[in-house]
């Protein structure tokens, strides 16, 4: 038997900064608030955005925590480290393990 699975719909309608982070290193480290539509359902998130001012590289994880305390303390860990954006995905996939 075959059968179609959709994929739910994962919209960010607003985004704001909540924390911004000027490190030593010339990058900016974000903690972003963020309304976002589900299946219809609207509820906060909270993400977190790296931009070097060096060179201009940017990325983001818009949905990286239901929680701001996680989100605030993964910024400060990225601040210490003195992480760069294309750090990013492997530095939450490390402090997600770790936590979770």
């Amino acid at each position: 038997m075959l059968s179609i699975v959709k994929k739910a719909k994962q919209e960010v309608m607003d985004k704001t900064i909540y924390m911004e982070i000027f490190g030593d290193n010339k990058v900016a480290y974000r903690v972003l608030s963020s309304r976002m539509n589900l299946c219809g359902d609207e509820f906060i998130t909270y993400g977190i955005e790296v931009y070097d001012h060096k060179n201009g590289e940017k990325e983001c994880i818009p949905d990286f925590s239901n929680n701001i305390e996680d989100a605030v303390a993964f910024a400060e860990l990225l601040i210490s480290y003195r992480s760069r954006p294309r750090q990013l995905y492997g530095k939450a996939l490390d402090y997600l393990r770790v936590t979770l």
